[in-house]
């Protein structure tokens, strides 16, 4: 019969420093799901930090759901830094609501590690950016258009910061290589009536359609995309190739594996990458969220953030952000997607970029990955977009 622990805690653990750190992720509302799994992948990180011995602290997360409204996320930040006293804070999915709270962070020296894919264009010494950047995944995505597509795209977005970003950049690479944008059609963040789009997809037969809706706007478009191909032929025989930057393997699991075959992805991590850190990372993240749980670019981002800070913490015998910062500058990590850095330049990861196709099975296949990971370009100051 195995002894029981302890029931007392050893004067080593004992002394340890707590320290908090905020997590304001939105899990309810319109984008909830995606909340959830970077909730899921920060715990996960923080659960493996404070069971490691060799560290000198443990963390201690402070939870609020913002709900997706913005003034939440603005009165929920403040809350964080000044009620409990927390340097850093892990969070955001939009860039709106990253916007909105940067002045805050900004104003108290703290720290924001910010895991969402973004459109760029920005950088501040007080958020490190885990998501994928233009340079690792729209432009990879596009290459692949104009190397295997009629370069003519269709675009349907959320209407925010992202896809009006994305929608320029898409244009400038179009202009470039003798393509051309079909149209440019946006919906409110939350907005479901995807029909008049559908409709005029059809009226307009474009060969590719980009589309960057978040949320239960997307979830609607592809399960209306599913039920209109019924009765119109061209969405089932003579499908365009349906391009996006967001699909991840829990929002196929929630729209229907149908509804989304197809769809080819463009992402820095999914579930099926081969490699023994995926494996280990994947296996952890069913130990914990059960069986059937799968991890996905979301969850790994804002799994890589936790692990970033611990590292940046013990590394520089401090929770102070500047100081944690330069540590991590130092610091590599062999990450599920393959080694990552932040780059001291910009504050953003290096990120290997993939693409992959959506099966019958609900699961995303590789096409394609980089052979190396891409330093971040979140100016696109240096990244060839005529190549």
């Amino acid at each position: 019969m195995l002894a029981k622990e302890p029931s007392f805690t050893p004067p080593e653990r004992r002394c340890k420093q707590t320290i908090p750190v905020g997590i304001l992720y939105s899990v309810s509302e319109q984008y909830g799901g995606i909340g959830r799994e970077m909730l899921n992948g920060i715990m996960l990180a923080i659960e493996e930090v404070n069971a490691n011995e060799a560290m000198d602290f443990t963390l201690a997360p402070v939870i609020y759901d913002p709900g997706c409204q913005l003034e939440n996320y603005y009165r929920y930040c403040r809350e964080l830094l000044y009620r409990h006293g927390v340097k850093h804070i892990v969070g955001c999915y939009t860039s709106a609501s990253r916007k909105v709270i940067l002045p805050l962070i900004e104003g108290t020296n703290a720290m924001l590690w910010h895991t969402a894919r973004y459109e760029g264009y920005e950088s501040s010494d007080h958020v490190i950016y885990m998501g994928a950047v233009p340079n690792q995944h729209v432009l990879p995505m596009l290459d692949y258009v104009l190397k295997h597509e009629r370069p003519e795209v269709y675009h349907v977005g959320s209407n925010y910061i992202w896809s009006e970003e994305i929608d320029r950049i898409t244009r400038d690479m179009l202009d470039m290589h003798e393509g051309k944008m079909v149209a440019s059609r946006f919906m409110g963040l939350g907005e479901t009536d995807v029909t008049p789009i559908i409709l005029d997809i059809l009226a307009r037969r474009p060969p590719v359609i980009l589309i960057t809706l978040v949320g239960i706007s997307a979830y609607r478009f592809y399960q209306v995309w599913k039920a209109m191909s019924v009765e119109y032929a061209f969405l089932r025989e003579a499908a365009p190739t349906r391009l996006s930057l967001t699909l991840c393997e829990q929002e196929v699991a929630m729209i229907g594996a149908e509804a989304v075959e197809g769809c080819l992805v463009s992402a820095v991590y999914f579930h099926s990458i081969d490699n023994v850190q995926n494996q280990k990372f994947a296996s952890c993240y069913r130990q914990r969220f059960g069986e059937h749980a799968v991890p996905t670019v979301d969850a790994e981002a804002a799994w890589m953030s936790g692990q970033f800070l611990a590292k940046g913490i013990q590394a520089s015998g401090s929770d102070d952000p500047p100081l944690v910062r330069e540590a991590v500058y130092g610091i590599e990590l062999d990450a599920p997607n393959g080694k990552t850095r932040i780059n001291r330049e910009n504050n953003h990861a290096s990120l290997t970029p993939r693409l992959a196709r959506i099966g019958a099975d609900g699961k995303f296949h590789l096409l394609w990955q980089a052979p190396s990971p891409v330093s971040p370009d979140p100016w696109l100051t240096w990244s060839d977009l005529s190549r």
